[in-house]
């Protein structure tokens, strides 16, 4: 699947605020070698880089797209290109940071174990994945994709970024594999500038499924469903804007 590093960009200053969050979590004085998996364009391995200076950072990413802007904004930082389902780094990390990737990637069952294979002794697995697939958002993403005359092309479609659990799966799973673990949720509220605002936010990640597999026509009509069901869905505030709840899922697991 294609991204846009462009589209996911525009709401930088928001997507950061978990990393931010994630990291105040993270007490790392030993942490020499870190991995961003899942590393988007650049803006979580740049918070990562300035938590940890000393470290050695690798970013990961399946976009070529992604990795090229992560390259621009951090030339001197070492990327790559891979599924995280099958990176196979060539040594173990200190630290190993995912901020909204894993939802996009299956089985967790394997994944974890795998995640934690690769951290050295003491090392640290933090992670944030977005815990919004009930709110409004999302329901009414599935329903008009469920409903409109492109249902037959969209099979699926919301399956592709539905691959998480619940938070006392993660703390156990974790906890099973030797690790002491810490595990919250936080919900957001975003103020944007109206549904426009939030199909833009959205346009940059969950919504891409969706748009890829139509045609620009459809592409185009799906997004005024789209947007019509978010300004139901959500009050406009007296300064005009929405506020967007979004909750996320954080863990740090630590060997």
């Amino acid at each position: 699947m294609s991204w846009s590093p462009t589209q996911y960009t525009q709401f930088e200053n928001e997507r950061n605020r978990p990393v931010l969050d994630l990291l105040s979590h993270i007490s790392g004085p030993n942490v020499k070698t870190a991995a961003d998996i899942g590393c988007g364009p650049g803006n979580s391995t740049q918070l990562l880089q300035a938590h940890f200076p000393q470290a050695e950072i690798t970013g990961v990413d399946s976009s070529p797209e992604m990795i090229e802007a992560a390259h621009e904004r951090l030339p001197g930082v070492r990327f790559e290109v891979a599924d995280i389902s099958d990176w196979q780094p060539s040594g173990k990390f200190d630290l190993i940071l995912s901020n909204a990737a894993l939802q996009w990637v299956p089985d967790h069952e394997t994944l974890l174990p795998k995640l934690v294979s690769q951290l050295t002794p003491g090392g640290i697995l933090a992670v944030q994945i977005p815990d919004n697939l009930e709110e409004p958002v999302h329901q009414v993403m599935r329903d008009i994709g469920a409903v409109g005359p492109w249902a037959h092309k969209l099979t699926g479609a919301s399956e592709r970024s539905a691959h998480r659990q619940t938070a006392d799966w993660y703390y156990s799973v974790l906890q099973g594999l030797g690790a002491k673990v810490d595990v919250w949720r936080t919900t957001y509220f975003h103020p944007l500038e109206g549904a426009k605002a939030v199909v833009e936010w959205f346009k940059g990640t969950a919504l891409r499924p969706y748009l890829l597999a139509l045609e620009p026509d459809e592409q185009a009509e799906f997004l005024e469903w789209y947007e019509a069901a978010i300004a139901a869905a959500y009050p406009e505030l007296p300064d005009g804007k929405m506020l967007l709840p979004f909750p996320r899922l954080f863990f740090v697991a630590t060997l």
